[in-house]
Parts: structure tokens; sequence; C-alpha cells
């Protein structure tokens, strides 16, 4: 009885061992393992590359600058530095505490110098110093009047135009929308050119160049420091240019005609 129980389970055993033997070989043989392979683990054809163009577009504008900074100096000599620093501070903070008065203007101090006179030999022959005082407005009127009534006690040494902030920024976002236009019309003729039907973007770069100020030269005469600058100062500002540019890559789309 032992041996023929034995004689069965190798039966047993053997029909197995080739039962996973035909498997085995059904699913390694060319086209099972293939058809037998999920969906979703089958490999997708590699995109091919598509031919790439790298295009600019800007769009620029002048506009009116609107900001003004006019620079009033002191210069003064003496033969004691003490006493002519002294001379100079006091100048300096009196026209400073009367601008600061003027709510439309905003005011600071600016460059402050004091430095001494030689003769041929290099001996100290007296001292001379100079200050000064910057107005900054938007308002063209209330720069101008403060200027005539601070001519007095110091006399107006430049004066520069240029375009506020505010202004270019918002120029920037107007001019953008006409630099985006014309990147598109740009890539569109670019790809028709070449015989492609449309275009797809790849990458951007916008830029503005920020502005280009076109300065108004001013001829102005010294005034002496006892001179009378009642009257407002004659302002009228220039033109800044606001550039803003669109760089990018595009991707031809569509088959080409040849």
């Amino acid at each position: 009885m032992a041996r023929f129980l034995t004689r069965t389970a190798l039966s047993a055993a053997l029909s197995a061992a080739l039962s996973t033997t035909a498997l085995t070989a059904a699913l390694l043989a060319p086209g099972v393992a293939s058809a037998q392979m999920p969906a979703q683990y089958a490999q997708a054809p590699a995109r091919p590359e598509l031919p790439q163009l790298s295009l600019e577009a800007a769009a620029s504008s002048d506009v009116a600058q609107d900001k003004v900074e006019v620079t009033l100096a002191k210069e003064i000599e003496g033969a004691d530095q003490a006493q002519l620093s002294d001379q100079l501070n006091k100048v300096l903070a009196s026209t400073l505490a009367t601008a600061k008065r003027n709510t439309k203007v905003e005011s600071r101090s600016g460059n402050y110098r004091v430095w001494a006179n030689t003769d041929r030999n290099g001996k100290i022959t007296g001292w001379r110093g100079r200050a000064e005082l910057f107005l900054e407005s938007k308002d063209f009127v209330a720069a101008s009047t403060l200027a005539g009534e601070l001519g007095q006690a110091m006399a107006v040494s430049n004066i520069n135009f240029s375009l506020s902030r505010e202004a270019r920024e918002a120029e920037e976002q107007r001019l953008l929308q006409e630099a985006a236009k014309a990147f598109g019309v740009r890539a569109t003729s670019a790809a028709q050119a070449f015989g492609f039907g449309s275009y797809a973007v790849k990458t951007l770069d916008l830029s503005g160049s920020g502005t280009v100020y076109s300065p108004r030269p001013m001829m102005m005469r010294a005034a002496s420091a006892d001179a009378k600058m009642a009257e407002a100062l004659p302002l009228e500002a220039g033109k800044a240019t606001v550039t803003v540019s669109v760089r990018g890559t595009v991707e031809l789309l569509g088959t080409q005609q040849r």
C-alpha cells in the first residue's frame, strides 16, 4: 500500500511540474507575453522633435515727464573753517525748515562740502563751503513757486525732469498688451513663412528697458547771494521713452508644406 501511494505522489508531482513548464513556455512564447501585458504598461511611441524658433517683439512710447527735481545751492567763503561751517549749517537748516512747510513738495538736504583754498605753495589762504538742498514734486507749479521763494537764501543750481515710478509702471502695463500682440503676429507670420499651420509657445521672457530720459537742457545764469528770486521758475518738462520687450521660443506645429 505504501508503495502504491509513493508512485501516486510521484505521478502527481510530475504532472504538476509539466503543467508549470508548459505554462512558462507559453508565457515566454513570442507574441504571447505582449498580448498578456496590461495596456497601461505598454510603452508609448516617442514624440517626434518639432522645429523651434526664437522670436522677439517690442512696444514703446514717449510719455511726458511728470516729476521735477530742483537743486538749490549755497556757497560761501571765509577765513575760519569753524565759523564758515556754522554759517553754512544755519543757512541750510533755515532753508530746509521753510521748505518742509510746503506739503506739496518733498525737500531734503543734498551734498555738503567744506574745503580749503590754497596758494601755489600749498598754504591755506581761506575756506570755502557748499551745501545743497533738493526739492522734488509732481506739482510743477508748487515746486516752481517754492524754489522762487527760497532763492533769496539758496540759488537754483540745477533742474532735472523725470518720469515717476507710478507713471512708468502704468505705461509698461499698457505696452505689455501691445508687445504680446506683436509677438503673436510675428510668431504666426514666421510659422506660415516656413510652411507650418500654427505654433505653440515654449518659453517667454519679459523685460522692460525702463525709461530713457529726454532732458531739456536749461541755461541758467549764476545767482549772487543777495539776488532776489521771488518769481516762480518757468518749468517745462520733456518726454521719456518707455519700452517693453517680449522674447520667447515657439514650436512650429502642423504639417510643413513643401
